[in-house]
């Protein structure tokens, strides 16, 4: 039985191999790609909308008895459960870190040739059904990015596609997982430009789009043509408000940066728990605690953010312990500012105890609050202005994003597709503006970049960053110079040199430690003078190198030391230990190759 499997298996996959190469020959490369594209958008969009469907399940079947009068004490163990089940999954069924989704796709492009392993199409969509299903303060977008862009890179690399075409397949299935959980094809393919950083050419725009449509399509045949936040704008925005709208920008902006920078001090306060059940603990009793307090944190918390745009603003307060005191101003101005800067401790509890969900959604919901925050607080400090609670809540849904993700027309295009809110379309750009250009002033990268930059692993839209990125030490080292030692006199070297047809020789003791460098220009002169052949050792005439360059440092890092020394040549260490050299001209050589590689439009 096993035999006729393993030969079905061989059948199957011959069969497979010749329909790679028979597409290689009969179907162009650019079209083959708007087909692929086809395929992950359809499939990206499926796997959105079971995403969806399952944090729904889940979610309703454990809250179905909760009561909004007051206090629940099931707020005290579903989120923490949520956590021990999914650290419990990861741990032992997956058996590899999946957290921070968008995060590692970034790094997959840079660092592993866009090649994500097969187990990310379903791992992320289990894991954070489970972890937001049970209250886990998330959202669905970095799982389902993760999922995307791991469905484009297995698709891309079942047919042999190159590491550049399997870039675009990668960025196609992040986009189309943006586009069918959020209905928003715009935004999907904007994603992928800003935050993934692909650049926008004729190769690339048409996949992503057609990625995008598909999936958003699906999620429209499936669940109707409504926006995800009903919003109904019924007061026209004036002119007049622009002021109000430029101060939404920056509060907007500082909202969001200390957001990135509260995130990554709790980040660094879960990374110094080396024990994962301790991390666990510690996380969800933070996360329980929090959405005993303020149940508006519980999961995505799309609920509240469709009732503020509604105007419904005692909502606020249902199923918490303070619920009645929502005809009190300024309480509910005291528990809405509670939330904004208790959201990012329950996203960061949520993730660094075990939990497996994205910033995205978070950034979005701290958003929505802080603009009502600000409307609400205008209009009852007595200025004889009334704002638009509703409209500015929209409003800083796209100030806040567009900030914590450095992606303002990403902001702008999806806040105005999740809600319908195109009427505010020019406010949505003051306000993502002003909240984006408030953050540069601070933070030089996004939440999802700022590690892999300092990593030196970050592709950015600046080509010669990005090439360098691409290029690995490995491809660049040369071994083949030949080694001699301090003791060695200079009839042996001259020995070594006729062998050689290099003019740079390391020398290196016993143990391989590098100790200098000679250099053919530098014995010239006394080469060919018999007399010294006896009395002259290495250690006499060898010299220090400039510089040496470390086993795995950024090519980044490495040009700018060519840069700081002027030299040609530098040899590569590891703890001391020689390797080998890399040169500028071999770095150049491969610097083209890659460029012309990567930008084939």
């Amino acid at each position: 039985m096993k035999l006729k499997i393993q030969e079905l298996k061989q059948k199957v996959s011959d069969l497979f191999m010749r329909f790679v190469l028979w597409r290689q020959q009969h179907i162009k490369e650019k079209t083959f790609v708007m087909i692929m594209a086809l395929f992950v958008g359809l499939f990206a969009g499926f796997a959105a909308l079971l995403l969806k469907t399952l944090i729904h399940v889940i979610s309703d079947m454990l809250t179905s008895h909760v009561h909004i009068t007051g206090g629940n004490y099931l707020y005290l163990i579903y989120p923490a459960l949520g956590i021990l089940i999914t650290g419990i999954y990861v741990r032992y069924v997956v058996k590899d870190n999946i957290s921070h989704g968008v995060t590692r796709v970034l790094h997959s492009i840079s660092q592993n040739k866009s090649r994500l392993k097969p187990h990310n199409i379903y791992t992320s969509v289990t894991a954070s059904s489970i972890t937001i299903g049970f209250g886990g303060s998330v959202g669905a977008e970095g799982p389902i990015v993760y999922t995307g862009a791991a469905i484009g890179s297995n698709l891309g690399s079942m047919f042999r596609l190159s590491p550049r075409v399997l870039m675009i397949m990668v960025g196609c299935g992040a986009a189309a997982g943006i586009a069918g959980i959020f209905k928003a094809p715009i935004a999907g393919m904007l994603f992928a430009i800003e935050v993934l950083m692909l650049d926008l050419t004729t190769v690339s725009i048409m996949p992503l789009l057609i990625a995008s449509i598909t999936s958003a399509t699906v999620a429209y045949i499936f669940t109707g043509y409504d926006v995800e936040f009903f919003f109904v704008q019924s007061e026209p925005f004036v002119t007049q408000r622009i002021p109000y709208v430029i101060l939404l920008g920056i509060f907007c902006g500082l909202v969001s940066l200390y957001f990135t920078r509260a995130m990554n001090m709790m980040e660094n306060f879960f990374r110094r728990f080396k024990n994962p059940w301790t991390k666990t603990a510690v996380g969800g009793a933070i996360l329980a605690v929090l959405i005993y307090l303020f149940p508006p944190l519980y999961g995505e918390g799309y609920t509240s953010i469709t009732s503020l745009l509604n105007g419904n603003t005692s909502s606020i307060v249902d199923g918490s312990i303070f619920y009645g005191d929502a005809d009190s101003v300024w309480f509910v101005l005291l528990f809405v500012g509670a939330i904004i800067l208790m959201k990012v401790f329950a996203t960061s509890a949520t993730n660094g105890g075990g939990g497996v969900g994205g910033t995205f959604a978070p950034s979005l919901y701290v958003g929505c609050m802080s603009g009502f925050f600000f409307a609400y607080l205008f209009n009852h400090l007595g200025f004889g202005l009334e704002l638009s609670v509703k409209n500015f809540a929209l409003m800083g849904m796209a100030g806040v994003m567009s900030a914590v993700m450095h992606a303002p027309l990403m902001a702008i295009f999806l806040t105005a597709e999740l809600t319908g809110g195109f009427d505010l379309f020019l406010s949505l750009l003051i306000v993502s503006t002003i909240s984006y250009g408030t953050i540069k002033v601070f933070e030089k990268y996004s939440i999802y970049t700022m590690r892999l930059a300092q990593r030196g692993e970050l592709i950015t839209h600046h080509k010669d960053k990005a090439v360098l990125t691409l290029l690995k030490m490995d491809s660049v080292i040369e071994k083949d110079f030949m080694a001699v030692r301090p003791e060695m006199s200079l009839k042996e070297m001259v020995d070594v040199i006729s062998q050689s047809n290099r003019n740079l020789f390391p020398v290196v003791n016993n143990d391989n430690v590098l100790l200098g460098v000679v250099l053919l220009d530098d014995i010239r002169n006394i080469m060919f003078r018999p007399d010294l052949y006896r009395k002259m050792k290495v250690n006499r005439f060898m010299s220090m190198p400039p510089a040496k360059i470390e086993v795995g440092e950024s090519m980044e890092r490495v040009m700018k030391t060519f840069d700081d020394t002027g030299a040609w040549n530098l040899p590569v260490v590891e703890n001391g230990k020689y390797v080998g050299f890399v040169s500028k001209s071999k770095i150049f050589n491969s610097y083209r190759r890659v460029l012309r590689h990567y930008s084939e439009d």
